[in-house]
């Protein structure tokens, strides 16, 4: 997912015009390391390279993007294009053997069709080339609770699940069921055993799948994403009776993990969710990709470690206080995204504009610099 930036020159191969190759995109993309494509009417073909756009050939036009969408739905052979031509939108995932995987979302815009595909490697990332910190990996040692790796959309927040998924099928004999919208990584049976299940496709929904993952023994439940209040109740629930549950949210931060957790439910239930949530939380790691000086991405990471001071905080509604607490944290398995993007400077991978950026609290950061 981090990978070193391309020079141009391979980007801007020529592509026929006239005959549009949809496979002969994807190798493409592929080869020079994009991490999206994006085929939208009135733009090139463009793809995401390390974060930045780069545009190949002429402009599309709408019978174009047309086609290179129904060669990738040919190319799927199980999934067909008339649930997106009757809705507007459709989600899935798709292997090409011995390329990659792909994560597409097309959609409808001002009367054509679009899409955007996220390339998916089918190795499994390295968390150590990565940057993903032992303090991070270790959160895999947990047997029960809950943990929850958040960020904003492309932070990396799959790929750490997936490395921690992989590091528990690696050392612990368990029953591992992933539930995801789409699959993204393909993890095989090595100490464990990993059912992976895709929303729509094996399964009605995440509540329906996360209800019926409690009648299937597992150890460790991975839940790509907590949408509503009924799957975050039942994901407490599976983590207070003894399983280990992992998943992700669309937040920054620790306490805005936790307040955004807690505010899905009425104000008559944000007490007795509290309270549960403090007993259940094992830690909230927060991360975002950053520009590094040699052009390419690493990640920032935010790391709470539960302790009775932020469970006590949690339950007596003193959340806003928690910053504070990582803030000032000396233990390892705890730390602030400002003192991470701090250690990445010291390291000489990022610059001090890219800190002051990125950081929470930019004027006690200056300070330190």
């Amino acid at each position: 997912m981090y990978r070193q930036k391309p020079q141009r020159k391979e980007l801007i191969k020529p592509m026929s015009e006239t005959t549009i190759n949809a496979a002969e995109i994807l190798h493409d993309a592929t080869a020079v390391g994009a991490s999206d494509i994006f085929i939208v009417a009135g733009l090139p073909l463009s793809y995401r390279v390390n974060g930045v756009l780069f545009h190949k050939g002429e402009r599309l036009m709408p019978d174009s993007t047309e086609a290179f969408i129904r060669q990738i739905y040919d190319l799927t052979r199980s999934h067909t294009i008339d649930t997106f031509l009757k809705n507007g939108d459709d989600d899935f995932s798709f292997s090409i053997p011995g390329l990659s995987r792909f994560r597409v979302s097309t959609y409808k815009q001002r009367g054509s069709l679009a899409a955007v595909i996220r390339v998916i490697t089918f190795e499994l990332p390295n968390p150590t080339q990565l940057g993903i910190p032992n303090a991070v990996m270790a959160l895999s040692e947990y047997t029960k609770g809950m943990v929850l790796v958040t960020g904003p959309a492309g932070s990396g927040k799959s790929t750490t699940l997936a490395c921690l998924v992989d590091r528990i099928n690696t050392t612990k004999q368990d029953h591992i069921i992933t539930l995801e919208d789409p699959l993204e990584y393909l993890h095989h049976h090595k100490e464990s055993i990993v059912s992976q299940r895709e929303i729509s496709t094996d399964t009605e929904n995440y509540l329906v799948a996360l209800r019926a993952a409690l009648r299937q023994s597992p150890d460790v439940i991975l839940l790509g994403e907590m949408r509503d209040f009924e799957t975050i109740q039942t994901a407490m629930t599976a983590a207070e009776t003894g399983h280990l549950v992992l998943s992700s949210l669309h937040t920054i931060g620790a306490a805005n993990t936790i307040s955004r957790i807690i505010d899905v439910f009425d104000a008559s239930q944000q007490r007795q969710i509290a309270v549960q949530l403090s007993m259940v939380l094992k830690a909230v790691v927060s991360q975002q990709l950053v520009p590094a000086k040699n052009g390419t991405l690493v990640p920032a990471f935010e790391i709470m470690a539960m302790t009775p001071a932020i469970s006590n905080m949690i339950r007596d509604n003193k959340v806003h206080q928690i910053d504070g607490i990582i803030y000032t944290s000396a233990r390892e398995d705890m730390i602030s995204m400002d003192n991470s993007l701090l250690n990445l400077y010291r390291k000489g991978i990022i610059t001090q504009e890219t800190v002051i950026q990125y950081c929470t609290n930019p004027e006690m950061t200056r300070k330190k610099l």
